[in-house]
């Protein structure tokens, strides 16, 4: 199944971040692709507050995973950045906990397959609003987002939509 929004700016990413994590459990994998500075970070951010995890959510580029336990008595936030990673072997050698947790992989696509029968994917795209339209101050220097929900598997297979 998919879905479709438009994210106008941060604070929406944010806020959507915590709906989906609200309908997150343990063994979620969820993977965000997305160009830099698109707002997979802040969209992972709003899933922990979803999910109820001890924050700050900051992106664990330097430190490639970073494991957010629950305060409510939820699965802890697994958040992992696979930028610098170059193969599904590297990303197996984190030794993440799939099963108890919820996995959030950015830049994962392609580096997951056989980990999971069930799997999120979120494509976070920037809005042109046209090439000879630059982004101004006045519109607070915020390209708003198209995000696109990619369920698969038998976790997402009976769900209700998450975007709706």
């Amino acid at each position: 199944m998919i879905e479709r929004a438009e994210v106008p700016d941060p604070d929406a990413m944010h806020a959507l971040g915590m709906r989906l994590g609200a309908a997150l459990r343990a063994g979620d994998l969820v993977v965000l692709t997305g160009p830099l500075g698109a707002g997979k970070t802040t969209l992972t951010a709003g899933l922990g507050e979803g999910l109820g995890v001890r924050a700050p959510v900051t992106s664990p580029t330097f430190v490639l995973a970073r494991t957010h336990p629950s305060l409510v008595g939820g699965p802890p936030l697994v958040h992992v950045d696979a930028y610098r990673l170059g193969s599904a072997a590297e990303l197996d050698d984190l030794d993440l906990d799939y099963e108890h947790a919820v996995v959030v992989v950015e830049w994962g696509e392609g580096l997951l397959g056989g980990v999971s029968d069930s799997l999120l994917e979120v494509l976070i795209t920037p809005l042109r609003r046209g090439d000879d339209v630059a982004v101004t101050p006045e519109d607070g220097g915020v390209e708003p987002r198209s995000v696109e929900l990619r369920r698969s598997g038998p976790r997402w297979a009976t769900a209700p939509p998450l975007l709706g």
